[in-house]
């Protein structure tokens, strides 16, 4: 059965999502997106995949730039978990009032401080710093020996953090 054109462009397609996949933890390799074109851009990765890790620099998808691009690929799929640094400076502070993503990770763990410790109150874990994550946030403060203001601060965060840290 031949190869068709429809096969070839799933299979470049298949690596332009690995090379980008790949970009997003190598900074040495330009994003590309999936279009299944291989183009001046795919080549222009392919170069730098090869240049970053030891290939023949040709641009071209040999077996051995294909069997490294898709070993690096899975190797970041599978090692260790990334880190995720979501509190975004030591200045910020989280408090009453306050919504999003930050807030939505604080009540999580909050809720997770609580699974561990009966005598933590319960939040909701909604993304809105209401009055239960205030009155939670000052009784993880008054436990771990820090100043019980209700606000998340970065002691608080780099507190609670290390708190979950040592119960995983």
């Amino acid at each position: 059965m031949p190869y068709t054109e429809q096969q070839k462009k799933e299979h470049i397609r298949e690596l332009q999502s690995y090379l980008y996949a790949i970009s997003m933890f190598d900074k040495n390799i330009p994003q590309i997106l999936p279009d299944g074109v291989y183009d001046a851009d795919t080549r222009a990765a392919v170069e730098a995949f090869q240049r970053t890790y030891g290939l023949p620099v040709t641009g071209d998808t040999d077996s051995a730039t294909w069997n490294r691009i898709a070993a690096i690929y899975r190797d970041y799929l599978d090692g260790a978990p990334a880190a995720y640094h979501v509190f975004p400076s030591r200045s910020f502070t989280a408090c009453m009032g306050d919504s999003g993503e930050v807030v939505y990770i604080i009540q999580a763990m909050l809720w997770k401080a609580a699974a561990w410790y009966d005598n933590m109150p319960k939040v909701s874990v909604c993304g809105e710093f209401d009055e239960a994550t205030a009155s939670a946030v000052c009784a993880f403060q008054q436990r771990s020996g820090l100043p019980d203001s209700g606000t998340v601060d970065c002691p608080t965060w780099n507190m609670l953090v290390r708190f979950l840290e040592n119960k995983v």
